[in-house]
């Protein structure tokens, strides 16, 4: 039993399809906490795992599994047709769904500042930068692409 789990590791460690996704995801995030700093001067633990901003790191990381399963089995593949649906899926959401509901915070947390101005209540702030613009979504699938592609090379 014991050396069933040690090849299990030993294969997801060897996966260049999990690297590939995991990589892309962690360039963006990175990219997104530089950018981060130069703006605001200083540094935000919640940047690390934050949603939202250039590029869209769930768009690297759907676009790179897609690259790579098409590149290990084929562009013509059941697995590939499956990840590229899934990757579409994944940035529609993004930039879709996520998005609005930004925008649904925004609102609302300007008639939380009415309030509290005019009333004196207790405020709480929504995060207002939830999902994704366009740009972002498809620069962070050229992102997921590209280290996709460098990754299944080495």
């Amino acid at each position: 039993m014991q050396i069933q789990a040690v090849n299990f590791f030993a294969e997801v460690i060897r996966n260049k399809i999990i690297w590939a996704s995991f990589c892309a995801w962690l360039v963006a995030q990175g990219i997104k906490v530089l950018n981060n700093i130069i703006k605001e001067k200083r540094f935000d633990f919640k940047w690390i795992i934050g949603t939202g901003g250039m590029p869209s790191a769930h768009s690297a990381g759907v676009c790179a599994l897609g690259t790579a399963v098409g590149l290990v089995y084929g562009f013509d593949n059941g697995i590939f047709a499956a990840t590229a649906i899934f990757a579409v899926i994944i940035m529609s959401d993004a930039q879709g769904v996520r998005r609005m509901t930004g925008h649904q915070a925004e609102a609302l947390n300007r008639i939380i500042d009415d309030i509290y101005r005019k009333k004196g209540i207790q405020e709480e702030r929504l995060r207002e930068l939830i999902g994704h613009t366009p740009v972002e979504v498809i620069m962070g699938a050229f992102l997921g692409i590209i280290v996709a592609l460098f990754i299944m090379t080495i």
